[in-house]
């Protein structure tokens, strides 16, 4: 990248999504079992949707991880949402996670709580008793991490967990992913994690693959560092790992990225 800023970040390039999804396990395996050696327990925060499916089957069924020791953190859920809705994340957790593995517990958002704010409230006061050891994260259509979509993204934002109007691109990604039958069923606000709690973690991870993340992960780590972008955020980020696919990685510039070993 000569006479481009680099990235503070590291990027590793996989061939295909299983490639993917297995060394970002293998990865967050190996710091989860440094963790909970050091420290007795392990505190991570998984990310949901589809690009977490093969990293979270690689996670929970082919490496080694000390589960019973590990309390995991919710990202994100949308406002008036029943956990056993199809499209909570608070479902997806529980079949993605708790139903595979024998995690020590999971905090999670009450996304259908009678007052949003004061669930959040609720929410912070639990992340704030429980520093992140590890963030595992994803990257939308639109650059945000969590529900942080740009119009609403603060890198010094002074809440750790708020509730947000989602824009229609991330709207429309719920739909294009099959999560929701039409727009109109998407809901329109959700309660996230926001972006300091996330880069707080001793150990940022990005899984990122598909062709539809090209776009948003090349502005990410080469474009200017901008709420226009959130996921842009990543360059100052020295904790952060970016695990991505070929498809994902095509429009990277090629002294940017590693492949994975």
């Amino acid at each position: 990248m000569t006479g481009r800023h680099r990235p503070a970040c590291r990027v590793l390039v996989a061939t295909d999504a299983a490639a993917l999804g297995a060394a970002a396990a293998a990865f967050v395996a190996d710091r989860l079992r440094d963790t909970v050696a050091r420290r007795g327990r392990a505190q991570v925060m998984f990310a949901t949707g589809t690009s977490q499916l093969a990293f979270l089957d690689a996670l929970t069924g082919e490496v080694a991880v000390p589960w019973p020791a590990v309390v995991g953190f919710q990202m994100d859920e949308y406002v008036g949402l029943a956990a056993d809705h199809p499209a909570s994340f608070r479902r997806y957790l529980t079949e993605h996670l708790l139903d595979r593995c024998p995690i020590g517990r999971v905090e999670t958002i009450a996304g259908d709580a009678p007052d949003p704010e004061a669930e959040c409230d609720r929410y912070a006061a639990v992340l704030a008793a429980h520093p992140l050891d590890l963030c595992i994260a994803g990257i939308g259509e639109n650059g945000h991490l969590a529900f942080n979509d740009p119009h609403v993204a603060d890198f010094e934002d002074p809440r750790s967990v708020k509730v947000v109007d989602l824009d229609e691109t991330s709207r429309r990604q719920q739909v294009g992913e099959g999560h929701f039958p039409d727009l109109a069923a998407v809901p329109t606000h959700a309660i996230t994690v926001t972006i300091p709690v996330l880069r707080s973690a001793r150990h940022l991870v990005v899984v990122v693959g598909e062709r539809r993340k090209r776009a948003p992960l090349t502005a990410a780590l080469t474009g200017p560092v901008t709420t226009r972008c959130p996921a842009s955020i990543l360059q100052d980020s020295p904790q952060a790992t970016v695990f991505c696919d070929r498809d994902a990685a095509a429009a990277l510039p090629a002294d940017l990225a590693e492949p994975v070993s």
